[in-house]
């Protein structure tokens, strides 16, 4: 049997999502809203329900994921709701942040790159966030058992200090660790960071 692809594990779910109108924001969501504001960056949108909440609020979004499907459905609802959204279609391994936001968002995403890339990314996100902005990161780390997403050798598990250590320096709004269960008796450990940059 080959190794799961993620781009397609994730647009086999999202189009069972649509077709269900199942939009409900993730817990890691439900934690970030009230903290998202200004100019919005969401790397890894998935089918945009943050994003699309964000801009009901007044954001302006930028939205960014790899699957076709998550992002025709933001386009759709940004053109019914005429929100302030954009949403684009990319690699998120090799995307590069071009501009400055007062909020990044990182959910569920960097665990799908090498350690280097995930690093990188994570670099590229402290640097594009404006002084007294805010980065929102949830990523698995180790202890997670439920591996049925990754490809073998493409994914990277996060220590359990090491996003928060990514963060050195700023203030700590949120930090926390959370277990969830996961198909065939296996478990989900995550680690979820919103931190804000210093001003000076």
């Amino acid at each position: 049997m080959n190794p799961p692809d993620p781009v397609d594990f994730f647009e086999r779910q999202f189009e069972r999502q649509v077709r269900d109108a199942d939009f409900a924001l993730n817990p890691f969501e439900t934690l970030a809203l009230p903290y998202v504001r200004g100019r919005v960056l969401d790397l890894g949108c998935g089918l945009g329900n943050l994003s699309i909440e964000a801009a009901r609020r007044g954001c302006r979004v930028t939205a960014v994921d790899a699957s076709a499907t998550a992002i025709e459905r933001l386009r759709a609802a940004a053109r019914q709701e005429q929100l302030p959204l954009e949403a684009l279609q990319a690699e998120l391994g090799s995307f590069r942040i071009a501009e400055e936001y007062d909020t990044i968002v990182a959910i569920g995403l960097l665990m799908f790159f090498s350690r280097a890339t995930a690093f990188a990314l994570l670099r590229q996100i402290g640097e594009q966030i404006r002084p007294g902005g805010l980065a929102i990161v949830n990523t698995l780390i180790e202890g997670t058992s439920y591996l049925g997403m990754f490809k073998p050798d493409e994914y990277y598990l996060f220590g359990p200090d090491e996003l928060e250590l990514a963060f050195a320096g700023w203030t700590m709004l949120e930090a926390r660790r959370d277990t969830f269960p996961a198909p065939e008796g296996t478990h989900k450990e995550f680690s979820t960071v919103i931190a804000q940059k210093n001003r000076t």
